[in-house]
Formats: structure tokens, sequence, C-alpha cells
């Protein structure tokens, strides 16, 4: 673990500039002011600083520990996921349009987590195991969509871009008719619960259900970031990284399993929530530029970043009612995703 660590630093700080440093830096800061920010903000008003000093309250106590912390941490982690394995998806694709609900992937792992509380309930009644059976269906289901889009795009060239949107079009239809017949079986309680599930929520997050997912997508971020130099010079050609010493077919699949591992578990327990992972490599990119040693860990921090402030609204704008955070990340997304169209047709 400690020689990974350092490969992880030593990943981040040779070949950056010291722009991109100061940029990661600043997201740092205010990921964290973020975090502050909305463990402190609802629809009741909770105090950190009164926490640490003792002066809280219990239920004030319950509701910050039980409710609130989990629910930024779940929020956090999801939005670093899903940023990173958009960012390591376009650079395994090179295509920038590659996002994990465009290409089907959310959708796959979507089909694999609804499964699980559809049909799961009945056979693993247990809540432990049921918290850890979730996310590997939905890993699953991540990881066999991956797969297929790459066998399917493979040897297309620059045509593989439209063959890989056209996959995730009927990937998406796939899925769609399997979460359809899943939601028409489904009891009463199942119905309502995967109805707000699939716009996408961190609402009734606990931690032993956090917890099986903070431990998967840790390792999967630990994981993506030491391939970013791989990812740069996969961008220059298959055959020209071979030459150039990179083991292509392995570095492949370990950016897909990854990938799939983290997109996975955010799916499970926070829905399908859009947009996120084709945004924020793009924003990334355009303050900061295209090294992957930099984009990988800012896709992360902004991500995060994102999804908290995200999160904060979607609780916030109509108290005491939430708003899916899916519809504000897609209401943000839909326009970017028009205007990046537009630009690529430009250029």
């Amino acid at each position: 673990m400690i020689s990974r660590a350092l490969s992880i630093k030593s990943s981040i700080t040779e070949f950056i500039s010291s722009k991109q440093l100061l940029i990661l830096l600043l997201l740092c800061i205010f990921t964290f002011v973020s975090v502050f920010i909305a463990i402190g903000t609802g629809s009741y008003d909770l105090s950190i600083i009164n926490f640490i000093l003792g002066r809280n309250t219990g239920l004030q106590n319950i509701v910050l520990l039980e409710i609130r912390v989990p629910r930024v941490i779940l929020s956090a982690i999801v939005g670093a996921s899903l940023g990173i394995a958009g960012a390591a998806l376009q650079g395994l694709f090179r295509n920038p349009l590659a996002d994990p609900g465009l290409i089907g992937v959310s959708a796959g792992a979507a089909l694999g987590a609804t499964t699980i509380i559809v049909i799961g309930a009945n056979f693993f009644p247990n809540l432990y195991l049921g918290s850890f059976l979730l996310p590997v269906a939905a890993i699953s289901g991540a990881c066999f969509v991956i797969f297929m889009l790459y066998v399917l795009t493979k040897g297309f060239g620059y045509q593989g871009v439209t063959y890989m949107l056209l996959v995730g079009i009927a990937v998406n239809a796939i899925a769609g008719v399997g979460i359809g017949i899943l939601t028409y079986i489904s009891s009463d309680a199942e119905l309502r619960s995967l109805t707000f599930w699939t716009m996408g929520s961190f609402g009734g997050v606990t931690w032993p259900l956090l917890i099986p997912a903070i431990i998967i997508i840790t390792i999967s971020l630990i994981f993506l970031i030491p391939n970013a130099r791989k990812l740069d010079l996969l961008q220059l050609g298959e055959p020209e990284a071979y030459r150039l010493g990179i083991d292509v077919q392995r570095v492949k699949l370990s950016i897909i399993f990854t990938s799939a591992s983290a997109v996975g578990a955010s799916v499970a327990l926070s829905g399908m929530i859009g947009f996120v992972g084709l945004v924020v490599p793009h924003l990334v990119r355009l303050i900061g530029g295209v090294n992957h040693k930099y984009l990988l860990p800012g896709s992360a921090l902004m991500g995060a970043c994102l999804m908290i402030i995200a999160d904060l609204f979607s609780r916030i704008l109509l108290q005491p009612a939430e708003i899916p955070v899916g519809l504000i990340t897609s209401a943000i997304g839909s326009p970017f995703f028009l205007w990046l169209i537009f630009r690529m047709k430009r250029l």
C-alpha cells in the first residue's frame, strides 16, 4: 500500500506544470469548503464547531453523524468516481463524448442494481450481505457494458465515435426494458424506492451501505490515477503506445475494470446521475490542459465539488421537500452537451 501511494504521488507530480498544481490545490480547497458548507446547511441547520466543542444536543449529533455526514461523503465519492471514470473512458476511447451515462455504462449498472433491489431482497434479506450484493451487481453490469463497447467498436477507427454512441443508445434501450419489467413486477414499496432511485438521490444512505462503496471506489481511484501517463501515450494510437513499451491490452483491461467498479458502486447507492462524467473532464481540460496526470485527479476533485453543491441545492431549493439530484445534474449537463456538439461541428 505504501508503494502504491508513492506511485500515485509520482504520477501526479511528474510531468505536471505549476499552473496545474495550483489548479489542483484550489480544487482541493473548494472541495473542503463545500463539504463544510453542505454538512452545516439544510432544513435543519447544524454547526460543526459546536459539535467539536461539545455544544450540540443529542438530536443534533444524531442528525449530523447519521444523516448529514454520510450523505455528504456519498455525494463526494460519487462525484469523484463519475468524474475520474469519465476522464479515463474518454482517454481510453480517445473520444470526448465518452460518458458513463451516454454510452450505457450507468444503464448496465442500474439494471444490475435494480435486479438486486426487486429480486435479490427475497433471497438475501440480511442487510449487510445485501449492502455488498448491490455494488457487486451494479459493477458486474457496468463491466459487461464496457467490455461490449470495447469489442463492438474495435477496428472502426475514427468512426468508432459514432458506433460507440449507437451501441450506447441500444444498451440504454435494452436496460430500460429490463428496468421497466422489474418495475412492473415490484411491490409498492419497491416501486417507490425505484422511482426516486432512477432519478438519482443521496437520501436514506446509512453507514452499512456506505462503507462497502467507499472501499470499492477508493481502491478504483488508487488504481486509476497511476495509469495517467499510459493514457497520455494511448492518445498517440495503440501501435505507437505499444512501441513505447506500453502493454496496451493490460492497460485497457485495468481501466475498464476500475472504471466499471467506480461507476457500479456509485450507481448502486445514488441511482442514475447523468452528465457528470461528461461535463467535469471537459471543464478541467478547459482550465488546465489535457495532461492526464493533472486531468484524472482534477476530474475527481471537481466532480466531488460539483456533486456536493448539486446535492446541497437539491436539499435547500424546495425545503422541506427534495429535488432528485439527477435532475439538477441533467439540467446543467444537457446544455453543455449541446454546446459541445456544436463546438465539435465547427472544428
